[in-house]
């Protein structure tokens, strides 16, 4: 059965970049690098926390299309003010931190293909909390 879920992949138009902003900006950990025949390195394995992980391929990703379902990564964070903090003194645009219709904290960035990114913070009255009880 379903455990947990592994990893998000996403392909990204320059991986170099893509690397800077969820390694070097969000403090995602570097795990491990996919290679081509030749060497190049092709994709990257990010550890997101626990057994959790996003994993990047180079590539030119096509146009959403309107049917298509893919809406957001949420990442949940341990303090969502001084992540907000943190985040916007290396350039990182985000939205006011709010609380959510599910009692959590949030907020929103993007990565440099703008996908959208939920930052999430449980509350002790965070629905998610209780349907866990």
């Amino acid at each position: 059965m379903i455990t947990g879920i592994a990893h998000v992949c996403y392909l990204v138009r320059d991986l170099d970049a893509s690397i800077a902003f969820y390694a070097g900006k969000l403090g995602l950990t570097p795990a491990f690098d996919f290679r081509n025949d030749a060497g190049e390195r092709t994709g990257v394995y990010l550890h997101a926390g626990g057994r959790n992980f996003i994993e990047l391929f180079s590539g030119v990703p096509e146009a959403p299309g309107d049917a298509q379902s893919y809406q957001h990564l949420c990442l949940e964070v341990d303090d969502m003010k001084g992540t907000l903090a943190a985040l916007r003194t290396q350039g990182v645009e985000a939205t006011e931190m709010a609380l959510g219709g599910d009692g959590a904290w949030q907020a929103w960035i993007t990565d440099p293909d703008g996908n959208r990114i939920e930052l999430h913070q449980y509350t002790d009255a965070s629905l998610q909390n209780t349907c866990l009880s």
